[in-house]
Protein backbone atom coordinates (compact mmCIF):
# COMPACT_ATOMS: atom_id res chain seq x y z
CA UNK A 1 0.00 0.00 0.00
CA UNK A 2 1.55 3.31 -1.07
CA UNK A 3 2.06 5.98 1.55
CA UNK A 4 0.08 9.20 1.41
CA UNK A 5 1.98 12.41 0.77
CA UNK A 6 3.19 13.89 4.09
CA UNK A 7 1.91 17.36 3.22
CA UNK A 8 -1.52 15.91 2.48
CA UNK A 9 -1.45 13.99 5.78
CA UNK A 10 -1.01 17.24 7.68
CA UNK A 11 -3.25 19.21 5.33
CA UNK A 12 -0.71 21.92 4.47
CA UNK A 13 0.86 23.34 1.33
CA UNK A 14 4.33 22.19 0.32
CA UNK A 15 5.86 25.56 1.16
CA UNK A 16 4.27 25.75 4.64
CA UNK A 17 6.52 27.22 7.34
CA UNK A 18 7.29 25.73 10.74
CA UNK A 19 4.44 27.52 12.52
CA UNK A 20 1.87 26.31 9.98
CA UNK A 21 3.17 22.73 10.27
CA UNK A 22 2.95 22.81 14.05
CA UNK A 23 -0.54 24.30 14.04
CA UNK A 24 -1.82 21.71 11.56
CA UNK A 25 -0.23 18.86 13.49
CA UNK A 26 -1.74 19.99 16.81
CA UNK A 27 -5.21 20.21 15.33
CA UNK A 28 -5.15 16.76 13.76
CA UNK A 29 -3.34 15.15 16.71
CA UNK A 30 -6.14 16.27 18.99
CA UNK A 31 -8.67 14.82 16.56
CA UNK A 32 -7.11 11.38 16.13
CA UNK A 33 -5.43 10.84 19.52
CA UNK A 34 -6.05 7.25 20.75
CA UNK A 35 -7.30 8.46 24.13
CA UNK A 36 -10.11 10.26 22.36
CA UNK A 37 -10.77 7.39 19.99
CA UNK A 38 -10.48 4.17 22.00
CA UNK A 39 -10.56 0.92 20.00
CA UNK A 40 -10.64 2.89 16.74
CA UNK A 41 -8.07 1.31 14.42
CA UNK A 42 -8.58 3.95 11.73
CA UNK A 43 -7.90 6.81 14.18
CA UNK A 44 -4.86 4.98 15.53
CA UNK A 45 -3.46 4.51 12.01
CA UNK A 46 -4.06 8.17 11.13
CA UNK A 47 -2.42 9.27 14.36
CA UNK A 48 0.70 7.26 13.53
CA UNK A 49 0.75 8.73 10.02
CA UNK A 50 0.53 12.22 11.51
CA UNK A 51 3.46 11.55 13.83
CA UNK A 52 5.54 10.15 10.98
CA UNK A 53 4.73 13.05 8.65
CA UNK A 54 5.38 15.73 11.24
CA UNK A 55 8.65 14.16 12.40
CA UNK A 56 9.98 14.35 8.84
CA UNK A 57 8.68 17.78 7.82
CA UNK A 58 9.69 19.61 11.01
CA UNK A 59 13.33 18.60 10.44
CA UNK A 60 14.93 20.77 7.74
CA UNK A 61 17.34 18.05 6.52
CA UNK A 62 14.68 15.34 6.42
CA UNK A 63 12.26 17.70 4.73
CA UNK A 64 14.81 18.59 2.04
CA UNK A 65 15.45 14.92 1.39
CA UNK A 66 11.71 14.19 1.28
CA UNK A 67 11.02 17.08 -1.11
CA UNK A 68 13.69 15.70 -3.46
CA UNK A 69 13.23 11.94 -3.24
CA UNK A 70 9.79 11.48 -1.64
CA UNK A 71 9.27 8.43 0.55
CA UNK A 72 12.26 6.74 -1.09
CA UNK A 73 14.51 9.10 0.89
CA UNK A 74 13.90 6.97 3.97
CA UNK A 75 14.22 3.54 2.43
CA UNK A 76 17.45 1.50 2.52
CA UNK A 77 18.99 3.83 5.07
CA UNK A 78 18.68 7.06 3.02
CA UNK A 79 18.26 10.05 5.28
CA UNK A 80 17.49 7.92 8.33
CA UNK A 81 20.97 7.89 9.80
CA UNK A 82 23.34 5.03 10.42
CA UNK A 83 21.71 1.83 11.61
CA UNK A 84 18.22 3.01 10.69
CA UNK A 85 16.35 -0.23 10.18
CA UNK A 86 12.93 1.48 10.22
CA UNK A 87 13.63 4.45 8.00
CA UNK A 88 12.05 7.67 9.30
CA UNK A 89 10.67 6.08 12.48
CA UNK A 90 14.12 5.72 14.01
CA UNK A 91 14.59 9.41 14.78
CA UNK A 92 10.93 9.73 15.70
CA UNK A 93 11.37 7.15 18.41
CA UNK A 94 14.41 8.95 19.74
CA UNK A 95 12.54 12.24 19.72
CA UNK A 96 9.92 10.79 22.02
CA UNK A 97 12.59 9.94 24.52
CA UNK A 98 12.58 13.50 25.78
CA UNK A 99 15.28 15.17 23.68
CA UNK A 100 15.14 18.90 23.18
CA UNK A 101 12.59 19.78 20.54
CA UNK A 102 11.29 16.17 20.39
CA UNK A 103 7.70 15.11 20.13
CA UNK A 104 7.37 14.88 23.91
CA UNK A 105 7.48 18.68 24.03
CA UNK A 106 4.60 18.83 21.58
CA UNK A 107 2.68 16.23 23.57
CA UNK A 108 3.17 18.17 26.80
CA UNK A 109 1.90 21.28 25.06
CA UNK A 110 -1.20 19.49 23.82
CA UNK A 111 -2.14 17.22 26.70
CA UNK A 112 -0.02 18.38 29.65
CA UNK A 113 -2.98 19.84 31.57
CA UNK A 114 -4.84 16.55 31.37
CA UNK A 115 -2.10 14.04 32.16
CA UNK A 116 0.52 16.04 34.01
CA UNK A 117 -1.50 17.71 36.76
CA UNK A 118 0.67 16.33 39.53
CA UNK A 119 3.84 17.69 37.93
CA UNK A 120 2.36 21.07 37.12
CA UNK A 121 0.67 21.78 40.43
CA UNK A 122 2.98 19.99 42.83
CA UNK A 123 1.94 17.39 45.34
CA UNK A 124 -1.43 17.92 46.96
CA UNK A 125 0.07 17.14 50.37
CA UNK A 126 2.04 20.38 50.23
CA UNK A 127 -0.88 22.42 48.91
CA UNK A 128 -0.98 25.94 50.29
CA UNK A 129 -4.03 27.02 52.26
CA UNK A 130 -6.47 29.58 50.89
CA UNK A 131 -6.00 33.31 51.41
CA UNK A 132 -8.60 35.09 53.53
CA UNK A 133 -10.13 38.57 53.26
CA UNK A 134 -11.33 40.66 56.19
CA UNK A 135 -13.02 44.06 55.87
CA UNK A 136 -12.03 46.33 58.77
CA UNK A 137 -13.88 49.62 59.39
CA UNK A 138 -11.82 52.22 61.29
CA UNK A 139 -12.30 55.85 62.30
CA UNK A 140 -10.45 58.80 60.84
CA UNK A 141 -8.66 59.21 64.17
CA UNK A 142 -7.39 55.61 63.98
CA UNK A 143 -6.20 56.20 60.42
CA UNK A 144 -4.44 59.39 61.56
CA UNK A 145 -2.70 57.92 64.59
CA UNK A 146 -2.37 54.27 63.56
CA UNK A 147 -3.11 51.50 66.04
CA UNK A 148 -3.10 47.78 66.66
CA UNK A 149 -6.51 46.11 66.54
CA UNK A 150 -7.65 42.60 67.36
CA UNK A 151 -9.78 40.84 64.78
CA UNK A 152 -11.56 37.53 65.13
CA UNK A 153 -11.58 35.38 61.99
CA UNK A 154 -13.33 32.04 61.40
CA UNK A 155 -10.82 29.89 59.54
CA UNK A 156 -9.32 26.46 59.04
CA UNK A 157 -6.42 26.21 61.48
CA UNK A 158 -3.82 23.53 62.06
CA UNK A 159 -5.18 20.66 64.13
CA UNK A 160 -3.78 20.90 67.64
CA UNK A 161 -4.05 17.15 68.18
CA UNK A 162 -1.99 15.88 65.24
CA UNK A 163 -0.20 19.20 64.51
CA UNK A 164 -1.27 19.10 60.87
CA UNK A 165 -0.12 15.58 59.98
CA UNK A 166 -3.64 14.12 59.90
CA UNK A 167 -2.43 11.02 61.74
CA UNK A 168 -3.50 9.90 65.20
CA UNK A 169 -0.96 10.87 67.90
CA UNK A 170 1.68 8.15 68.22
CA UNK A 171 1.44 7.31 64.53
CA UNK A 172 2.58 9.06 61.39
CA UNK A 173 1.75 8.98 57.68
CA UNK A 174 3.44 6.25 55.69
CA UNK A 175 4.90 6.32 52.19
CA UNK A 176 2.31 5.49 49.55
CA UNK A 177 3.09 1.99 48.25
CA UNK A 178 1.48 2.71 44.88
CA UNK A 179 3.67 5.64 43.83
CA UNK A 180 6.61 5.18 46.19
CA UNK A 181 6.11 8.65 47.65
CA UNK A 182 6.34 10.58 44.40
CA UNK A 183 2.61 11.36 44.20
CA UNK A 184 2.64 10.42 40.50
CA UNK A 185 1.95 7.33 38.46
CA UNK A 186 3.53 6.67 35.07
CA UNK A 187 0.95 5.44 32.58
CA UNK A 188 2.06 3.87 29.30
CA UNK A 189 -0.31 3.66 26.37
CA UNK A 190 1.13 2.46 23.12
CA UNK A 191 4.31 4.42 22.62
CA UNK A 192 3.24 7.24 24.99
CA UNK A 193 4.39 7.52 28.58
CA UNK A 194 2.47 9.95 30.76
CA UNK A 195 2.37 11.06 34.40
CA UNK A 196 -0.85 11.38 36.32
CA UNK A 197 -1.76 11.96 39.95
CA UNK A 198 -1.59 8.86 42.10
CA UNK A 199 -5.22 7.77 42.72
CA UNK A 200 -4.40 6.23 46.08
CA UNK A 201 -2.68 9.12 47.86
CA UNK A 202 -4.11 11.85 45.59
CA UNK A 203 -0.65 13.23 44.91
CA UNK A 204 0.46 13.57 48.54
CA UNK A 205 3.00 10.77 48.41
CA UNK A 206 1.85 9.52 51.82
CA UNK A 207 -1.23 7.85 53.23
CA UNK A 208 -2.72 8.07 56.71
CA UNK A 209 -3.63 4.62 57.99
CA UNK A 210 -4.82 5.86 61.41
CA UNK A 211 -6.60 9.21 60.89
CA UNK A 212 -6.69 11.75 63.70
CA UNK A 213 -10.06 11.73 65.47
CA UNK A 214 -10.08 15.51 65.86
CA UNK A 215 -9.62 16.45 62.20
CA UNK A 216 -10.52 13.12 60.53
CA UNK A 217 -7.18 12.99 58.76
CA UNK A 218 -7.31 16.48 57.20
CA UNK A 219 -4.70 18.04 59.47
CA UNK A 220 -6.84 21.15 60.06
CA UNK A 221 -10.03 22.08 61.92
CA UNK A 222 -12.57 24.90 61.80
CA UNK A 223 -12.01 27.47 64.54
CA UNK A 224 -12.13 31.18 65.32
CA UNK A 225 -8.73 32.80 65.51
CA UNK A 226 -7.86 36.14 67.13
CA UNK A 227 -5.16 38.10 65.31
CA UNK A 228 -3.45 41.38 66.17
CA UNK A 229 -3.29 43.63 63.11
CA UNK A 230 -1.11 46.75 63.06
CA UNK A 231 -2.79 49.64 61.25
CA UNK A 232 -0.09 52.07 60.04
CA UNK A 233 -0.58 55.83 60.09
CA UNK A 234 -2.18 57.44 57.08
CA UNK A 235 -4.06 54.43 55.67
CA UNK A 236 -6.87 55.40 53.33
CA UNK A 237 -10.15 53.82 52.34
CA UNK A 238 -9.46 50.67 50.29
CA UNK A 239 -5.93 50.15 51.64
CA UNK A 240 -4.95 46.46 51.68
CA UNK A 241 -2.79 45.11 54.50
CA UNK A 242 -1.22 41.66 54.06
CA UNK A 243 -0.65 39.49 57.13
CA UNK A 244 1.58 36.64 56.02
CA UNK A 245 0.71 33.09 57.09
CA UNK A 246 -2.56 34.01 58.82
CA UNK A 247 -4.88 32.58 56.18
CA UNK A 248 -6.28 29.05 56.12
CA UNK A 249 -3.93 26.26 57.10
CA UNK A 250 -2.93 23.95 54.26
CA UNK A 251 -4.37 20.45 54.20
CA UNK A 252 -2.18 17.63 55.54
CA UNK A 253 0.45 19.98 56.95
CA UNK A 254 0.71 22.28 53.92
CA UNK A 255 1.72 25.94 54.39
CA UNK A 256 -0.91 28.46 55.44
CA UNK A 257 -2.27 31.13 53.14
CA UNK A 258 -2.24 34.85 53.87
CA UNK A 259 -4.77 37.18 55.45
CA UNK A 260 -5.65 40.39 53.62
CA UNK A 261 -7.15 43.23 55.67
CA UNK A 262 -9.12 45.73 53.55
CA UNK A 263 -9.54 49.10 55.26
CA UNK A 264 -12.90 50.86 55.21
CA UNK A 265 -12.85 54.43 56.52
CA UNK A 266 -15.90 55.45 58.53
CA UNK A 267 -17.53 58.82 57.69
CA UNK A 268 -16.43 61.59 60.06
CA UNK A 269 -18.70 64.15 61.69
CA UNK A 270 -16.73 67.23 60.62
CA UNK A 271 -13.80 66.21 58.40
CA UNK A 272 -13.96 64.96 54.82
CA UNK A 273 -10.88 63.19 53.47
CA UNK A 274 -9.38 63.77 50.03
CA UNK A 275 -6.23 61.65 49.84
CA UNK A 276 -3.68 63.15 52.20
CA UNK A 277 -5.71 66.37 52.58
CA UNK A 278 -8.73 67.09 54.75
CA UNK A 279 -11.71 69.36 54.04
CA UNK A 280 -13.55 71.24 56.79
CA UNK A 281 -16.65 73.43 56.42
CA UNK A 282 -16.59 76.01 59.24
CA UNK A 283 -19.40 78.47 60.13
CA UNK A 284 -18.38 82.14 60.43
CA UNK A 285 -20.49 84.95 61.83
CA UNK A 286 -21.38 87.64 59.31
CA UNK A 287 -20.02 90.40 61.57
CA UNK A 288 -16.64 88.64 61.83
CA UNK A 289 -16.67 88.13 58.08
CA UNK A 290 -17.33 91.83 57.54
CA UNK A 291 -14.97 93.22 60.16
CA UNK A 292 -12.35 90.47 60.15
CA UNK A 293 -11.06 88.57 63.15
CA UNK A 294 -9.74 85.19 64.21
CA UNK A 295 -11.33 81.78 63.71
CA UNK A 296 -10.44 78.73 65.82
CA UNK A 297 -10.74 75.39 64.01
CA UNK A 298 -10.24 71.74 65.05
CA UNK A 299 -7.39 69.60 63.72
CA UNK A 300 -7.35 65.80 63.18
CA UNK A 301 -4.83 65.24 65.96
CA UNK A 302 -7.41 66.51 68.47
CA UNK A 303 -5.85 69.94 68.76
CA UNK A 304 -6.87 73.41 67.61
CA UNK A 305 -5.52 75.95 65.13
CA UNK A 306 -6.31 79.60 64.50
CA UNK A 307 -6.99 81.28 61.18
CA UNK A 308 -6.75 85.03 60.62
CA UNK A 309 -9.94 86.15 58.90
CA UNK A 310 -9.49 89.30 56.80
CA UNK A 311 -12.24 91.92 56.70
CA UNK A 312 -14.71 91.37 53.91
CA UNK A 313 -14.34 87.57 53.82
CA UNK A 314 -16.99 85.98 51.60
CA UNK A 315 -18.94 82.79 52.15
CA UNK A 316 -17.25 79.84 50.44
CA UNK A 317 -13.76 81.28 50.76
CA UNK A 318 -11.17 78.60 51.59
CA UNK A 319 -8.11 78.87 53.84
CA UNK A 320 -5.29 76.34 53.84
CA UNK A 321 -3.45 75.14 56.93
CA UNK A 322 -0.23 73.47 55.77
CA UNK A 323 0.77 70.21 57.41
CA UNK A 324 -2.51 69.85 59.30
CA UNK A 325 -3.92 67.04 57.12
CA UNK A 326 -3.34 63.27 57.14
CA UNK A 327 0.11 61.70 57.51
CA UNK A 328 1.67 60.16 54.41
CA UNK A 329 2.04 56.36 54.93
CA UNK A 330 5.63 55.33 55.50
CA UNK A 331 6.92 58.92 55.65
CA UNK A 332 7.11 61.98 57.83
CA UNK A 333 5.13 64.39 55.63
CA UNK A 334 1.55 65.50 56.20
CA UNK A 335 -1.18 66.76 53.94
CA UNK A 336 -3.06 70.04 54.38
CA UNK A 337 -6.29 71.06 56.06
CA UNK A 338 -8.58 73.14 53.82
CA UNK A 339 -11.09 75.21 55.78
CA UNK A 340 -14.05 76.64 53.83
CA UNK A 341 -16.02 79.29 55.69
CA UNK A 342 -19.80 79.38 55.59
CA UNK A 343 -21.16 82.80 56.57
CA UNK A 344 -23.75 82.36 59.29
CA UNK A 345 -26.62 84.85 59.31
CA UNK A 346 -28.63 85.15 62.55
CA UNK A 347 -32.26 84.13 62.15
CA UNK A 348 -33.58 85.75 65.33
CA UNK A 349 -32.91 89.46 66.10
CA UNK A 350 -34.27 91.66 68.84
CA UNK A 351 -35.63 95.14 68.20
CA UNK A 352 -32.39 96.95 68.94
CA UNK A 353 -30.37 94.65 66.70
CA UNK A 354 -32.78 95.20 63.86
CA UNK A 355 -32.53 98.97 64.29
CA UNK A 356 -28.73 98.79 64.17
CA UNK A 357 -28.83 96.69 61.01
CA UNK A 358 -31.28 99.10 59.42
CA UNK A 359 -28.87 101.95 60.16
CA UNK A 360 -26.04 99.90 58.67
CA UNK A 361 -28.02 99.19 55.52
CA UNK A 362 -28.93 102.83 55.11
CA UNK A 363 -25.34 103.89 55.54
CA UNK A 364 -24.07 101.37 53.02
CA UNK A 365 -26.63 102.10 50.32
CA UNK A 366 -25.86 100.37 47.00
CA UNK A 367 -22.12 100.82 47.36
CA UNK A 368 -19.59 98.63 49.06
CA UNK A 369 -21.60 95.46 48.60
CA UNK A 370 -19.96 92.11 47.82
CA UNK A 371 -22.05 91.72 44.67
CA UNK A 372 -21.50 95.06 42.88
CA UNK A 373 -20.69 93.43 39.57
CA UNK A 374 -23.76 91.21 39.74
CA UNK A 375 -26.02 94.13 40.62
CA UNK A 376 -24.73 96.07 37.61
CA UNK A 377 -25.62 93.14 35.37
CA UNK A 378 -29.02 92.81 37.01
CA UNK A 379 -29.82 96.51 36.53
CA UNK A 380 -28.93 96.29 32.84
CA UNK A 381 -31.16 93.23 32.50
CA UNK A 382 -34.12 95.00 34.05
CA UNK A 383 -33.62 98.08 31.86
CA UNK A 384 -33.68 95.95 28.72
Amino acid sequence: MSKQDYYQVLGVEKGADEAALKKAFRKKAMQYHPDRNPDDEVAERKFKELNEAYDVLKDNQKRAAYDRYGHDAFQNGMGGGAGSSRGGFHDFGQGMGGGAGGFEDIFEDLFGDVFSGARAGGQAGAARGSDLRYNLAISLEDAFNGKTVKVKIPTLAECGTCHGSGAEPGTKPTTCPSCGGSGEMRVTQGFFSMSRTCPRCHGRGTIVENPCNSCHGQGRVQKEKTINVKIPQGVDDGTRIRVSGEGEAGAHGGPAGDLYIFIQLKPHDIFTRDGRNLQLAMPLGFVDAALGGELEVPTPDGGRAKIAIPAGTQSGQTFRLRGKGMPVPGGTAFGDLHVTVDISVPSKLNKKQKELLEQLRDSLGDANTPHDSFMDKLNRYWKN
